[in-house]
C-alpha cells in the first residue's frame, strides 16, 4: 500500500481517515476526486473543514494547497457550501 502521508498536505491523521473511509492509495484518491473523497471523510469526520478540502486537491495535483489555482478554489469553496 502507497502511503498517503507522503503526499503533499497529508499527515498521519488525514491519511488514517482516508483509510478507514477505503482511500488506501494515490490511485483511489485520483479516482474517487476531492469532492468524493470529502464526501467520505465527513462520514468519520463530521467537523472536516474546507481546508481538508483543499488539501485534498492539492495532493492530487502534487501540490501545496496554497497554490491551487484561484478558480479552482472557488469551486471547491461553492462544493464546500454545499455539503457541509
Amino acid at each position: 500500500m502507497y502511503d498517503l502521508s507522503k503526499l503533499p498536505n497529508i499527515g498521519q491523521t488525514l491519511a488514517h481517515k482516508l483509510v478507514r473511509v477505503g482511500i488506501t492509495s494515490q490511485n483511489d484518491l485520483k479516482s474517487f476526486g476531492s469532492e468524493n473523497s470529502f464526501i467520505r471523510l465527513k462520514t468519520v469526520d463530521k467537523n472536516a473543514c474546507i481546508n481538508i478540502l483543499y488539501a485534498l486537491e492539492g495532493a492530487i495535483q502534487g501540490i501545496r494547497w496554497h497554490n491551487l489555482d484561484s478558480k479552482r478554489k472557488a469551486e471547491l469553496k461553492d462544493f464546500f457550501d454545499h455539503v457541509k
